[in-house]
């Protein structure tokens, strides 16, 4: 008797679980191209993420040579 509610909980619950980490990665990577986006769109974003990722690695840089004041 002690065995079924196991077996039970084993049949439902991980089918059920693993349904749901399907349709969540699925609607993310949906998330995250639009199914409309087109090439130009796609090359834009590429260019404003490097265009971030450089303005980010010159303000790293100034940072070293302008340290803000730390407490001692």
């Amino acid at each position: 008797m002690g065995l079924f509610p196991v077996i039970a909980f084993v049949c439902i619950a991980v089918p059920l679980v693993v349904i749901a980490f399907f349709a969540l990665r699925r609607s993310k990577a949906a998330g995250e191209h639009p199914a409309n986006e087109t090439a130009e769109m796609r090359a834009r974003t590429e260019d404003e993420f490097a265009a971030a990722e450089a303005y980010q690695e010159q303000w790293r840089e100034e940072e070293k040579k302008h340290p803000r004041d730390t407490i001692v």
